[in-house]
């Protein structure tokens, strides 16, 4: 499996003796799996069945199923007059005429006005067999889906290496300007250290002390090393046979905490800049990793 956006749609169809099953599956972006389901409501026991097919085919999404029937089919409801009930109204209504001496006739539209004269009667469909047709629908709109999601997949993929290396670039940047950054931050101590103790011998040892701890507090090659091992793994997620998203979303986190314990470490201008330059790039990757399955 490559990897898929949540971002799709799906068509699929099963007919049977005049009567056709349409289902239409319709995705967007959402950090958990969240299914609605449309369904005739003679057929509303299948949506649980529905729900488990589509679990078996998406991670997460929000994923919108409409199921529809079309066509002539035994299992449609219809209109049924009640003769018995019929007869029974008709029977009272001669006898009021007879017993009151009216005169007006009775008519079809004094019937129609009576409860339950025409009553609303729905089939009794085989489950068994409408869920085969519209299991098979379903499979065809899922696996359209799908193919969409895959496309849209491969765009994002291409956009998300790009941007990592852009970052990666980044980088690369930083750990060339350290070595000439660290020169140039003992050289301005030793400045400070002078000036401070201006008149009085400054004692090398000493001075070699002062440098090594400012060194070690600025060494940034535990980030710098977390960094790369990130960037690694964010490309072999780009490659992955599983559902990455959630992932994603978890390794940018650790993006972002190592570039500002960097970034605090280094009290450089430069270094400041390229940065912002990396939360920059970290914040288009987060936009682009939301729609990730």
């Amino acid at each position: 499996m490559r990897l898929r956006s949540m971002t799709g749609f799906g068509r699929g169809e099963a007919s049977e003796d005049g009567r056709t099953w349409v289902v239409e599956v319709r995705t967007v972006n959402h950090r958990f799996l969240d299914q609605r389901v449309l369904l005739p409501r003679l057929f509303a026991a299948l949506e649980e069945p529905v729900k488990k097919v589509v679990a078996a085919a998406f991670d997460r999404g929000r994923v919108d199923i409409s199921i529809s029937l079309l066509g002539s089919s035994a299992v449609v409801p219809h209109l049924k007059v009640n003769e018995t009930v019929a007869r029974q109204y008709h029977r009272c209504l001669r006898q009021l005429v007879e017993d009151y001496g009216l005169e007006e006739d009775i008519r079809l539209s004094d019937m129609l006005t009576l409860r339950d004269v025409i009553s609303l009667e729905e089939g009794n469909p085989d489950m068994d067999t409408e869920w085969q047709l519209i299991s098979t629908a379903l499979d065809a709109a899922l696996a359209d889906c799908d193919s969409m999601r895959e496309r849209e997949g491969t765009v994002l993929r291409r956009e998300l290496l790009d941007r990592l290396e852009k970052f990666e670039v980044i980088v690369r940047q930083i750990e060339n300007q350290l070595p000439e950054v660290l020169r140039q931050r003992q050289a301005d101590l030793k400045l400070r250290i002078e000036k401070v103790l201006d008149g009085f011998d400054l004692d090398p040892l000493r001075l070699a002390q002062e440098t090594a701890i400012m060194a070690d507090k600025s060494d940034v090659t535990e980030e710098l090393t977390r960094l790369e091992s990130h960037i690694a793994q964010f490309r072999a997620f780009l490659s992955a046979d599983e559902p990455v998203g959630r992932r994603f979303d978890f390794l940018l986190q650790e993006f972002l905490r190592e570039v500002n314990t960097l970034s605090s470490k280094i009290a450089n201008a430069s270094i400041g800049h390229l940065s912002v330059e990396m939360k920059n790039e970290i914040e288009k990757l987060r936009e682009q990793v939301q729609n990730v399955e």
